[in-house]
This record gives C-alpha cells, sequence and structure tokens, in this order.
C-alpha cells in the first residue's frame, strides 16, 4: 500500500474538522444557505455556509436555519466588508474558509476563537504561503472548479505538486468532482478530501430557483467557459487574474472577447441581468457551474449526494 503523507490522509482530515465523511460543502456565496450547509453537516460532511462578501443580516438569517449544527463559514477574502470576521467568529463556527487573498491577517483571529482556518488557492506559491500563515486545511482549486478562480492549472496536475510541497497540511480537492470516481482520483494524487460546490448546487436545499438548478441537470461539462463579463454586469468587478466558469449563455455568446466593447454599453446590460433573475431567465443570468455537470442527472437531496462518499479511513 502507498505511503500517504499526513496531509492526504482522510483520518486526519475528519479529525481536524470532526467530521465522519471527508466532504465539504464549497462556500458558493448565496447558494450555500443555512439549509443546505446543515444537511451536508448532518449527512456526514462539513457545511459551509456561503458567506460572500459579508452580509451580517443574511449570515444571520442562514445561522438560525442551522441552530446548533456545526458548521463553517466562507469569506472572498479580497473583499471582505469590514469587521465581518468578527461578526462571524460570534457565530462560533467550526471554521472559517478563506478564498481568493491573503489570509494571513485573519488566521489568528480564526485560531483564538477555536475556529478551524481553511484556505483555497490555486497554486503552489499560495498553497505554502497559506500553510506558512497557520492554515489547518488547505484546498486546491483546478480550473476545472465552477464560479470564481483562475483559469490556468487543472486540479490533477495541481493536486500532486500542492501534496509534494506542504505533506503536513490536510489537503482538500476542489474542481470537477461530483462522484466517487472523482474522489477516488483526488485521493490518490494526494488529497484527503474532497469539497463539493456544483454536484452540491443541484440539491433541493441549495439556494436558488428550480430552473437554475434544472440548468446545471441539462448542461454539461462542454457548455461551460471561464470568462469575466457576468462580473461587469453583476459587480463588483473582480481583481485582474481572476475570472469565473459558468454555463454558456445568449450573454456570453455575444460579450465573451468583446470585454471592452461591453464596457461601453454597460448600463442597459446590468439592467437586463437584473431582470433575466427577476424573471428566471436562463438564457441571459448566470449559472455558475463546473465541468463535473457530465454527472448531474437530477435535482437531489444533498444526502443523497454526500453518500456518495465513504467514510474517512
Amino acid at each position: 500500500m502507498m505511503n500517504r503523507s499526513r496531509g492526504s490522509s482522510a483520518e486526519y482530515l475528519c479529525e481536524v474538522l470532526g467530521i465522519q465523511r471527508p466532504v465539504l460543502l464549497a462556500p458558493m456565496a448565496a447558494v450555500a444557505g443555512g439549509a443546505l450547509a446543515k444537511a451536508v453537516t448532518e449527512s456526514g460532511g462539513l457545511g459551509i455556509l456561503g458567506g460572500g462578501y459579508g452580509d451580517e443580516g443574511w449570515i444571520a438569517h442562514e445561522m438560525d436555519i442551522i441552530g446548533d449544527i456545526r458548521v463553517g463559514i466562507g469569506f472572498i477574502t479580497w473583499n471582505m466588508a469590514d469587521g465581518i470576521l468578527d461578526v462571524a467568529l460570534a457565530h462560533e463556527p467550526v471554521a472559517v474558509w478563506l478564498s481568493f487573498g491573503d489570509p494571513s491577517p485573519h488566521i489568528p483571529a480564526i485560531h483564538a476563537s477555536g475556529a478551524v482556518a481553511i484556505c483555497q488557492v490555486t497554486s503552489v506559491a499560495e498553497a505554502v504561503a497559506a500553510a506558512g500563515a497557520g492554515a489547518d486545511v488547505i484546498v486546491a482549486q483546478g480550473s476545472e472548479a465552477g464560479g470564481h478562480g483562475r483559469s490556468g492549472r487543472s486540479l490533477f496536475g495541481l493536486l500532486p505538486a500542492i501534496s509534494a510541497a506542504i505533506p503536513d497540511t490536510a489537503l482538500v480537492a476542489a474542481g470537477g468532482i461530483s462522484d466517487r470516481r472523482g474522489y477516488e482520483a483526488a485521493r490518490a494524487l494526494g488529497a484527503a478530501g474532497v469539497a463539493l460546490g456544483t454536484a452540491l448546487y443541484a440539491t433541493e436545499e441549495a439556494l436558488d430557483v428550480p430552473e437554475a438548478k434544472q440548468r446545471l441537470v441539462d448542461a454539461r461539462g462542454e457548455d461551460t467557459l471561464r470568462c469575466t463579463v457576468y462580473d461587469l454586469v453583476r459587480g463588483p468587478e473582480w481583481p485582474a487574474g481572476y475570472d469565473g466558469r459558468c454555463i454558456r449563455t445568449e450573454f456570453t455568446d455575444t460579450w465573451v472577447g468583446r470585454e471592452g466593447e461591453l464596457r461601453a454599453v454597460i448600463e442597459p446590460l446590468v439592467a437586463r441581468h437584473t431582470e433575466a433573475v427577476e424573471e428566471s431567465d436562463m438564457s441571459f443570468r448566470v449559472v455558475w457551474a463546473g465541468e463535473g455537470l457530465d454527472s448531474i442527472d437530477a435535482i437531489r437531496p444533498a444526502a443523497d449526494i454526500v453518500h456518495r462518499f465513504p467514510s474517512g479511513s
């Protein structure tokens, strides 16, 4: 049997997080709400509330739904609202997940509260820096992932490189994983567990309209692309180097590659996207999704998804 480092041990990851299955809910902003986070934890994984940029009222509402179930809270680090970490820690999350930015200023407060620091990274350099800053768990996000991230390295090239660089830090794989086959492949390349986004978006508990979830069922991996155009019409505009993977639409077909022109006519298209959201017009509004769509064939309870994965061992 292959010798595994501590960081690639599912048993160690489960011990760090206090869970039975090495499965984490990706903190999808405004999608990973209280009902979904609660369902994932109750199924043996770790639910992570999608705190996004930090809306104090939304977090309080969703934590009320969760009650006393153990969950974490995730934030988009580069644009966190002032004081939102203190607000989040007052809810006593078991973990705080930081993505897309320097986590080092926040990790001491997370540890002082007794919570676990989870840091999502897209490169070996980011992983080494986060581990050096005290991250307890590293989530390696490949370019297959839905939602925001970076174009570039795919997950299965990135995983073994990060595992070799930080062998003693618990390593979680994210990007395009939706079933047991993806889990086993990630484990073989050094991951201790997996983080699921798109697969848990297509669940009864996720916070979005049925039409958006049905898009996840109907689309396939080749129907997705990475782009920045939705950030221009939705806001905020992200720092250079970041983009997001979504399902292709009339809007992306028209404007991807023409971002300069889009900026010049942005106002009516902002209104058009707002209207599309209100009307659940899937031909225009964004649905973030990863390349693992091919394994999604129905909208299911979250427990059905989490139970596809084994207990940590």
